[in-house]
């Protein structure tokens, strides 16, 4: 579904260079949507065996739909509701292995099997999430969530704190 780039060494090499990409992608940008639309586009050539990888922005009562790579996706998320309000209430990283078995889950696309969805905060404030689906059962493990952390608190210096 999206034209790979090819990257060479261990995975959390390969991680520290899309890191190191990252920066370069926003350095001196303040627009967040430019910044959040090239992150989204560096996720979805970077990741293999995903279908979706994007942003849902707090709005300071859901998450709406931010930039992201891939089929059109559901646009407003309650914070009680699926695995992006589960990690933005609980203000923790999800890791699901396989979705139909997550309470509550939001099927936006059928072909979603697992996601991992990181929860983006400034000083204190929730700002969105980073939501990556995969067609593969178990696709995201302890080194996906590590260095998307990482990923994700370099992106976020770049963002404005809410209203």
């Amino acid at each position: 579904m999206f034209h790979q780039q090819t990257y060479t060494g261990s995975r959390p090499e390969q991680y520290d260079t899309v890191i190191s990409q990252l920066h370069s992608l926003i350095e001196g940008e303040s627009n967040a949507i430019a910044n959040l639309a090239n992150a989204a586009a560096l996720l979805g050539s970077f990741l293999q065996e995903i279908n979706w990888a994007g942003f849902y922005l707090y709005d300071g009562q859901e998450l709406v739909l931010g930039p992201f790579q891939g089929l059109p996706a559901c646009i407003r998320i309650p914070l009680n509701k699926g695995v992006c309000g589960a990690a933005a209430q609980e203000r923790k990283t999800m890791v699901v292995e396989d979705v139909h078995a997550f309470p509550g889950h939001i099927a936006c696309d059928a072909a979603t099997n697992s996601e991992i969805v990181i929860p983006m905060f400034k000083d204190g404030h929730l700002l969105g999430v980073l939501d990556i689906d995969s067609p593969l059962h178990g696709r995201f493990d302890d080194t996906d969530r590590e260095y998307l952390e990482k990923f994700v608190q370099v992106l976020v210096q770049a963002l404005p704190l809410p209203n």
